[in-house]
Protein backbone atom coordinates (compact mmCIF):
# COMPACT_ATOMS: atom_id res chain seq x y z
CA UNK A 1 0.00 0.00 0.00
CA UNK A 2 1.68 3.35 -1.18
CA UNK A 3 1.95 6.08 1.39
CA UNK A 4 -0.69 7.95 0.03
CA UNK A 5 -3.19 5.20 0.08
CA UNK A 6 -2.20 5.02 3.93
CA UNK A 7 -3.25 8.42 4.52
CA UNK A 8 -6.41 7.88 2.57
CA UNK A 9 -7.14 4.58 4.46
CA UNK A 10 -6.06 6.31 8.24
CA UNK A 11 -8.36 9.69 6.77
CA UNK A 12 -11.52 7.58 6.32
CA UNK A 13 -11.01 5.51 9.55
CA UNK A 14 -10.87 8.81 11.57
CA UNK A 15 -13.74 10.42 10.02
CA UNK A 16 -15.61 7.02 10.23
CA UNK A 17 -14.66 7.17 14.24
CA UNK A 18 -15.75 11.12 14.37
CA UNK A 19 -19.22 10.20 12.76
CA UNK A 20 -19.33 7.45 15.20
CA UNK A 21 -18.61 9.88 18.21
CA UNK A 22 -20.86 12.49 17.49
CA UNK A 23 -23.94 9.63 16.83
CA UNK A 24 -23.21 8.48 20.40
CA UNK A 25 -23.25 11.93 21.29
CA UNK A 26 -26.53 12.43 20.03
CA UNK A 27 -27.90 9.98 21.13
CA UNK A 28 -26.39 10.21 24.87
CA UNK A 29 -28.27 13.55 25.02
CA UNK A 30 -31.52 12.43 23.40
CA UNK A 31 -31.58 9.80 25.97
CA UNK A 32 -30.47 12.00 28.72
CA UNK A 33 -33.53 14.44 27.62
CA UNK A 34 -36.00 11.84 27.06
CA UNK A 35 -34.80 9.86 30.73
CA UNK A 36 -35.41 13.30 32.51
CA UNK A 37 -39.04 13.93 31.26
CA UNK A 38 -39.62 10.43 31.56
CA UNK A 39 -38.55 10.23 35.63
CA UNK A 40 -40.29 12.92 36.58
CA UNK A 41 -43.58 11.71 37.44
CA UNK A 42 -44.41 8.19 38.49
CA UNK A 43 -47.72 9.46 38.39
CA UNK A 44 -51.30 7.82 38.02
CA UNK A 45 -52.08 4.66 36.38
CA UNK A 46 -51.78 2.31 33.04
CA UNK A 47 -52.84 -1.04 32.49
CA UNK A 48 -49.69 -2.66 31.08
CA UNK A 49 -50.11 -6.30 29.56
CA UNK A 50 -47.38 -8.95 30.80
CA UNK A 51 -46.67 -12.62 31.03
CA UNK A 52 -49.11 -13.71 33.16
CA UNK A 53 -51.60 -11.07 33.44
CA UNK A 54 -52.60 -7.46 33.45
CA UNK A 55 -51.37 -5.05 36.07
CA UNK A 56 -51.83 -1.58 36.90
CA UNK A 57 -48.38 0.28 36.64
CA UNK A 58 -47.00 3.51 37.42
CA UNK A 59 -45.82 4.93 34.36
CA UNK A 60 -43.50 7.63 33.77
CA UNK A 61 -44.47 11.03 31.93
CA UNK A 62 -43.22 11.53 27.89
CA UNK A 63 -44.94 14.69 26.78
CA UNK A 64 -42.68 16.90 24.50
CA UNK A 65 -42.04 20.02 26.90
CA UNK A 66 -44.43 22.70 25.63
CA UNK A 67 -43.10 25.95 24.49
CA UNK A 68 -43.43 28.71 27.36
CA UNK A 69 -41.91 31.60 26.78
CA UNK A 70 -39.96 33.77 29.66
CA UNK A 71 -42.95 35.83 30.48
CA UNK A 72 -45.43 32.78 30.85
CA UNK A 73 -43.11 31.51 33.56
CA UNK A 74 -41.49 32.47 36.62
CA UNK A 75 -38.13 33.81 37.02
CA UNK A 76 -36.18 31.24 39.10
CA UNK A 77 -35.81 33.81 41.78
CA UNK A 78 -39.85 34.22 42.04
CA UNK A 79 -40.94 33.56 45.25
CA UNK A 80 -42.88 30.44 46.14
CA UNK A 81 -46.13 32.43 47.50
CA UNK A 82 -46.38 34.39 44.09
CA UNK A 83 -48.46 32.43 41.11
CA UNK A 84 -47.15 31.97 37.81
CA UNK A 85 -47.67 35.00 35.72
CA UNK A 86 -49.52 32.89 33.45
CA UNK A 87 -53.03 33.69 33.78
CA UNK A 88 -55.46 30.62 34.09
CA UNK A 89 -58.75 30.45 31.70
CA UNK A 90 -61.65 31.14 33.84
CA UNK A 91 -64.50 28.46 32.88
CA UNK A 92 -67.43 31.12 31.45
CA UNK A 93 -71.27 29.99 32.52
CA UNK A 94 -72.24 26.78 34.87
CA UNK A 95 -69.62 24.50 35.17
CA UNK A 96 -70.48 20.68 34.86
CA UNK A 97 -68.14 17.77 35.93
CA UNK A 98 -68.02 14.54 34.41
CA UNK A 99 -66.39 11.66 36.63
CA UNK A 100 -65.78 7.92 35.18
CA UNK A 101 -66.03 4.76 37.38
CA UNK A 102 -62.41 3.26 36.87
CA UNK A 103 -62.21 -0.15 38.25
CA UNK A 104 -59.10 -1.97 36.23
CA UNK A 105 -56.62 -0.34 39.00
CA UNK A 106 -56.16 -0.56 42.45
CA UNK A 107 -58.36 1.37 44.35
CA UNK A 108 -60.20 3.25 47.29
CA UNK A 109 -63.18 3.85 46.35
CA UNK A 110 -65.48 6.27 48.38
CA UNK A 111 -68.12 7.48 45.55
CA UNK A 112 -67.98 9.96 42.69
CA UNK A 113 -67.98 14.18 43.21
CA UNK A 114 -71.08 15.71 42.49
CA UNK A 115 -71.75 17.37 39.11
CA UNK A 116 -71.63 20.76 40.69
CA UNK A 117 -67.94 22.44 41.65
CA UNK A 118 -68.21 25.20 44.32
CA UNK A 119 -66.59 28.04 42.75
CA UNK A 120 -65.81 29.92 45.96
CA UNK A 121 -63.35 27.96 47.38
CA UNK A 122 -59.96 29.48 46.98
CA UNK A 123 -57.77 27.64 49.49
CA UNK A 124 -56.49 24.01 50.15
CA UNK A 125 -55.09 23.55 53.60
CA UNK A 126 -52.99 20.32 54.20
CA UNK A 127 -51.91 19.45 57.48
CA UNK A 128 -49.00 16.95 57.77
CA UNK A 129 -46.85 15.57 60.11
CA UNK A 130 -44.05 17.44 58.98
CA UNK A 131 -45.82 20.74 58.67
CA UNK A 132 -48.89 22.41 57.02
CA UNK A 133 -48.95 23.45 53.38
CA UNK A 134 -51.45 26.29 52.45
CA UNK A 135 -52.67 26.52 48.49
CA UNK A 136 -53.84 29.08 47.03
CA UNK A 137 -56.39 27.77 44.29
CA UNK A 138 -57.14 28.34 41.07
CA UNK A 139 -60.51 27.30 41.08
CA UNK A 140 -62.03 29.16 38.12
CA UNK A 141 -59.50 27.45 36.18
CA UNK A 142 -59.63 23.64 37.30
CA UNK A 143 -63.06 23.49 39.06
CA UNK A 144 -63.28 19.63 38.19
CA UNK A 145 -59.87 19.25 39.98
CA UNK A 146 -60.45 21.47 42.92
CA UNK A 147 -63.93 19.98 43.27
CA UNK A 148 -61.88 15.75 43.22
CA UNK A 149 -59.63 16.88 45.89
CA UNK A 150 -62.25 18.72 47.63
CA UNK A 151 -64.88 15.77 47.79
CA UNK A 152 -62.28 12.90 48.32
CA UNK A 153 -60.93 15.29 51.51
CA UNK A 154 -64.73 15.67 52.96
CA UNK A 155 -64.64 11.62 52.72
CA UNK A 156 -61.38 11.44 54.42
CA UNK A 157 -59.83 9.89 51.65
CA UNK A 158 -56.44 11.28 52.23
CA UNK A 159 -56.68 11.09 56.42
CA UNK A 160 -53.49 9.53 57.58
CA UNK A 161 -52.01 8.90 53.81
CA UNK A 162 -48.35 8.75 53.34
CA UNK A 163 -46.93 10.51 50.25
CA UNK A 164 -45.43 7.61 48.47
CA UNK A 165 -42.77 9.90 46.28
CA UNK A 166 -40.28 12.28 46.81
CA UNK A 167 -37.23 12.75 44.73
CA UNK A 168 -34.46 15.01 44.25
CA UNK A 169 -32.36 16.48 41.48
CA UNK A 170 -29.44 14.37 42.21
CA UNK A 171 -32.43 11.43 41.58
CA UNK A 172 -34.31 12.17 38.75
CA UNK A 173 -32.92 15.72 37.46
CA UNK A 174 -36.60 17.48 38.87
CA UNK A 175 -38.20 17.89 42.43
CA UNK A 176 -41.21 17.08 43.73
CA UNK A 177 -43.26 15.95 46.31
CA UNK A 178 -46.44 13.11 45.39
CA UNK A 179 -49.03 11.80 47.26
CA UNK A 180 -52.77 10.49 46.75
CA UNK A 181 -52.34 6.70 46.33
CA UNK A 182 -54.94 5.08 48.69
CA UNK A 183 -53.00 1.93 48.35
CA UNK A 184 -49.16 3.36 49.48
CA UNK A 185 -47.29 1.82 51.79
CA UNK A 186 -44.13 4.63 51.05
CA UNK A 187 -41.51 2.27 53.05
CA UNK A 188 -39.28 2.29 50.04
CA UNK A 189 -40.02 -1.90 49.34
CA UNK A 190 -43.63 -1.87 48.19
CA UNK A 191 -43.13 -2.21 44.26
CA UNK A 192 -46.71 -1.36 43.34
CA UNK A 193 -46.43 2.74 45.10
CA UNK A 194 -48.03 5.03 43.19
CA UNK A 195 -50.78 2.71 41.44
CA UNK A 196 -53.55 3.66 43.86
CA UNK A 197 -56.47 6.13 42.91
CA UNK A 198 -60.04 6.56 44.10
CA UNK A 199 -61.64 4.55 41.43
CA UNK A 200 -62.60 7.15 39.37
CA UNK A 201 -60.83 9.64 36.44
CA UNK A 202 -61.94 12.98 35.54
CA UNK A 203 -60.84 15.44 32.17
CA UNK A 204 -58.17 17.78 32.12
CA UNK A 205 -58.05 21.41 32.15
CA UNK A 206 -55.88 24.45 33.44
CA UNK A 207 -53.18 22.59 31.76
CA UNK A 208 -51.10 25.33 30.05
CA UNK A 209 -49.02 26.58 32.92
CA UNK A 210 -45.44 25.19 33.59
CA UNK A 211 -44.44 23.33 36.61
CA UNK A 212 -42.69 25.90 38.46
CA UNK A 213 -41.71 25.86 42.27
CA UNK A 214 -44.54 25.56 44.23
CA UNK A 215 -47.42 24.65 41.93
CA UNK A 216 -49.62 22.10 42.68
CA UNK A 217 -51.07 19.83 39.87
CA UNK A 218 -52.99 16.61 39.14
CA UNK A 219 -50.61 13.59 38.14
CA UNK A 220 -51.98 10.82 35.39
CA UNK A 221 -50.30 8.05 33.31
CA UNK A 222 -47.20 8.78 30.37
CA UNK A 223 -49.12 10.29 27.28
CA UNK A 224 -52.15 10.02 29.08
CA UNK A 225 -55.06 12.46 28.48
CA UNK A 226 -58.34 13.10 30.66
CA UNK A 227 -56.87 10.60 33.39
CA UNK A 228 -56.93 12.46 36.06
CA UNK A 229 -57.33 10.54 39.86
CA UNK A 230 -56.90 11.43 43.27
CA UNK A 231 -52.94 11.55 43.34
CA UNK A 232 -51.71 15.08 43.26
CA UNK A 233 -48.16 16.21 43.48
CA UNK A 234 -46.42 19.73 44.08
CA UNK A 235 -43.14 20.96 42.32
CA UNK A 236 -40.50 21.78 44.72
CA UNK A 237 -37.93 23.19 42.32
CA UNK A 238 -38.06 26.24 38.94
CA UNK A 239 -36.05 23.59 37.33
CA UNK A 240 -39.03 21.50 36.49
CA UNK A 241 -40.12 24.30 34.12
CA UNK A 242 -38.22 21.88 31.70
CA UNK A 243 -41.29 19.09 31.79
CA UNK A 244 -43.48 22.40 30.37
CA UNK A 245 -47.21 22.07 30.59
CA UNK A 246 -49.74 19.69 29.92
CA UNK A 247 -51.07 18.30 33.60
CA UNK A 248 -54.04 19.59 35.58
CA UNK A 249 -53.26 22.84 37.59
CA UNK A 250 -54.84 23.20 41.05
CA UNK A 251 -52.91 25.96 42.77
CA UNK A 252 -49.94 27.44 44.20
CA UNK A 253 -48.35 27.07 47.67
CA UNK A 254 -48.56 29.96 49.61
CA UNK A 255 -47.45 28.78 52.94
CA UNK A 256 -45.35 26.00 53.94
CA UNK A 257 -42.51 26.20 51.00
CA UNK A 258 -39.85 25.97 53.28
CA UNK A 259 -40.86 22.46 55.25
CA UNK A 260 -41.14 21.20 51.75
CA UNK A 261 -37.95 21.82 50.54
CA UNK A 262 -36.41 20.61 53.94
CA UNK A 263 -37.96 17.25 53.36
CA UNK A 264 -34.69 15.97 51.41
CA UNK A 265 -31.60 17.82 50.28
CA UNK A 266 -30.65 14.55 48.52
CA UNK A 267 -31.22 11.12 47.56
CA UNK A 268 -29.18 10.20 50.56
CA UNK A 269 -32.73 11.12 52.57
CA UNK A 270 -34.70 8.54 50.35
CA UNK A 271 -35.67 4.94 50.62
CA UNK A 272 -34.54 3.84 46.78
CA UNK A 273 -36.81 1.13 45.75
CA UNK A 274 -34.88 -1.23 43.92
CA UNK A 275 -37.88 -3.74 43.54
CA UNK A 276 -40.69 -0.62 41.39
CA UNK A 277 -42.03 -2.44 39.04
CA UNK A 278 -41.50 -0.39 36.83
CA UNK A 279 -37.93 0.39 37.20
CA UNK A 280 -37.94 4.17 36.81
CA UNK A 281 -38.03 5.00 41.18
CA UNK A 282 -41.72 5.78 40.39
CA UNK A 283 -41.93 4.65 44.43
CA UNK A 284 -38.76 6.42 45.53
CA UNK A 285 -39.92 7.63 49.26
CA UNK A 286 -39.01 9.76 51.98
CA UNK A 287 -36.81 8.03 54.88
CA UNK A 288 -38.61 9.90 57.02
CA UNK A 289 -42.49 10.02 56.47
CA UNK A 290 -44.57 12.54 54.96
CA UNK A 291 -47.94 11.66 56.30
CA UNK A 292 -51.17 13.59 55.39
CA UNK A 293 -53.65 14.14 58.31
CA UNK A 294 -55.77 15.71 56.72
CA UNK A 295 -56.95 18.36 54.01
CA UNK A 296 -59.59 21.12 54.12
CA UNK A 297 -61.17 23.20 52.18
CA UNK A 298 -62.29 27.09 52.43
Amino acid sequence: MSGDDRQNEEDRQSELAREHKERQAKRAAAQTAKSRRNTFIGAGVAVVVVAGGIFAATTLVNREPSKVSAESTPSASASASTAPSVTPSAKTGPVTCTYKRETEVPNKFVGLPGKKPNMKLKKMTIVTNRGTVVVDLMTDAAPCSVNSLSFLAKKKFYNNMKCHRLVTPDVSGVHMLQCGDPLAKADGKNPTDGQGTAGYVFGDENSDISLSKGVVFMTQAGDAMGQNNSQFAISLSDENNQIGSGYNVVGVVSEGMDMLLGLATSGKDLLLNDADITGDGGTTAPKKPVIIKTITFK
